[in-house]
């Protein structure tokens, strides 16, 4: 008994330690590079951090600490380690199908329509709006903003090349959101790659913008951020609310990943359920 109480102290002591070089770390970075994460999700940055740690053989979190206070490059790895960037073309179809069907008719008449993508990844869900907008015929007076605090995701995401190994995938999804043409029509492959027309690129601005530090920078008739929030602790995810209200037009529409609400946000009573079986929701 005595030896199983002094492991079960040691074990509490060892995760205090973890936590506080945690905390260490997560300031380190925030002095150094701006970016804030201490108020993400800690398992999710846990998962992250030690995985870096097995890559780069390294025994303790003080440890990485060291390594980014003293290598610019691997802060900027640790960085690019913590940047979110699992997407793929419409995903979740019945949020786009949604869309075509609620949303559009709420747009049609706007003299202008600017959309912002907060927390674009790679791309594909802007893309896949870009298509939505051309075949509902409001492409050539539609804006696309799509942001990520992740510099070199977005210089991906501006390429436009897509994996052709994954457009079966993304053809059942298109098909399944309601798409009306041959998904085939979007893109030219040489056999390895798929590269999307040019003409759905050129309405989208591909910026670097942190939620978690910057300001608003536009008012926008539709904001969406899918399976971004999931990350963020209740406290920051109430302070991106509060930038996304700032930046929503009026009646403009909000839309969030199926694993997240409006429900529990500060500002959740400034808004009605437009569509909330898919997470669309309209300013009040």
């Amino acid at each position: 008994m005595k030896d199983f109480l002094w492991n079960n102290d040691d074990n509490q002591e060892n995760s205090i330690t973890e936590t506080l070089e945690m905390d260490l770390l997560l300031e380190g970075l925030y002095r150094i590079s701006g970016f804030d994460f201490r108020q993400y999700m800690r398992s999710s940055i846990h998962r992250r951090v030690h995985n870096r740690m097995q890559l780069e053989q390294i025994r303790t979190i003080t440890g990485v600490l060291e390594k980014v206070l003293h290598e610019p490059a691997f802060m900027t790895t640790l960085l690019n380690d913590f940047s979110i960037n699992v997407t793929e073309m419409f995903r979740n179809p019945e949020f786009f199908r949604s869309f075509r069907k609620k949303v559009i008719p709420e747009l049609r008449d706007l003299p202008e329509i600017r959309i912002w993508h907060a927390g674009c990844a790679t791309g594909e869900e802007v893309y896949s709006m870009a298509i939505l907008m051309e075949e509902e015929g409001l492409s050539h007076k539609t804006k696309f903003y799509a942001t990520d605090m992740n510099e070199p995701v977005l210089n991906k995401a501006r390429s436009g090349i897509l994996p052709l190994s994954k457009m079966r995938t993304y053809t059942k999804n298109y098909m399944a959101a309601g798409g009306t043409q041959a998904f085939s029509e979007y893109y030219t492959t040489d056999g390895h790659f798929a590269y999307l027309k040019p003409s759905l690129l050129k309405r989208i601005s591909f910026l670097q913008h942190n939620l978690v530090t910057d300001h608003s920078f536009n008012e926008f008739h539709v904001i969406l951020c899918r399976n971004v929030l999931i990350y963020f602790t209740a406290a920051l995810q109430n302070q991106v609310h509060e930038l996304f209200y700032d930046s929503l037009s009026p009646n403009g529409f909000l839309g969030l990943g199926d694993k997240e609400s409006i429900q529990f946000a500060d500002c959740a009573q400034k808004y009605a359920d437009f569509a909330e079986q898919v997470k669309i929701y309209q300013k009040k």
